[in-house]
């Protein structure tokens, strides 16, 4: 069923009180959407434009900047740990909310956006298919993004080498995960359909959210990710699962924090990276 065919939204009742018309609970229902993406990734996106746009203003040419992600947060290695498992855990709170809020109704969230185990050997297979989907071409514009001048140096991991490095960035690959493709993906497109959206603008509208809180690595990475979001999104709404989005995604983030942080100095090199 199309975002364009759907039901009209049951109005909730509460004992003594009148009913809420539907107008109103679609105002409500746009709050909430605005509000869950101003604490999470709407606001990263926010963020990422004003930073794109001192990029693109700044005396240094976009391809000569860096942008480093998974940095450390302290010289003593058990405090930064301390620090990055509380970063983990609290950037996983809008997960939370977005699921508390699509179970509102008493429906399990995590099944209806197909987030759960039903057929794990299935989605697995599914999510690394997708992620060498668009990892293999990612790389590709990444390089291409950096021969032209349109993509900065993206330092995938800076960590201190330390014993929980590489588990701190599998569990921060899968934050990644599960934040995006929750919220981007399954809150978003359910919201949006709730909302009557066609299908077209919800597919784009997830998209272009993806992209825009990757503008800070450049203009490649945005247009890489818009693509991504295409993909990803149109497979939610064939499928109206994202534990193989999870997946895939999941996979695309371990391959680059960890292979950066493993990865010869001199391959980096020839990648244009450092």
């Amino acid at each position: 069923m199309t975002s364009d065919q759907s039901p009209r939204l049951p109005a909730p009742a509460v004992p003594g009180t009148p009913p809420v018309s539907d107008r109103a609970w679609r105002r409500r229902l746009t709050a909430e959407v605005w509000i869950v993406l101003g604490l999470s990734l709407g606001k990263s996106g926010v963020y990422a434009l004003v930073n794109i746009v001192a990029r693109l203003t700044a005396d240094t040419p976009l391809a000569q900047q860096q942008a480093t992600l998974n940095a450390s947060r302290s010289e003593r290695p058990y405090l930064d740990l301390v620090y990055q498992l509380l970063s983990i855990g609290f950037a996983l709170v809008p997960v939370a909310l977005a699921l508390y809020l699509l179970s509102a109704n008493g429906r399990s969230a995590v099944r209806r956006i197909g987030l759960d185990r039903a057929r794990p050997g299935r989605d697995v297979a599914v999510g690394v298919g997708l992620a060498a989907l668009i990892g293999l071409p990612g790389l590709g514009l990444y390089v291409a993004g950096r021969a032209i001048g349109i993509t900065v140096e993206v330092q995938a991991a800076a960590l201190n080498a330390a014993w929980w490095t590489v588990p701190v960035l599998i569990l921060a690959a899968l934050q990644n995960a599960l934040l995006e493709e929750v919220v981007v993906v399954g809150y978003l497109m359910e919201r949006l359909r709730e909302l009557r959206w066609r299908t077209p603008a919800i597919l784009v509208a997830s998209a272009l959210l993806r992209g825009s809180y990757h503008l800070y690595q450049g203009i490649g990475p945005f247009v890489g990710n818009v693509v991504m979001g295409l993909v990803f999104a149109e497979y939610y709404r064939r499928r109206q699962r994202t534990f193989p989005l999870v997946v895939a995604h999941t996979v695309l983030d371990v391959v680059a924090f960890v292979g950066y942080a493993l990865i010869p100095a001199e391959w980096r090199e020839a990648l244009g990276i450092r």
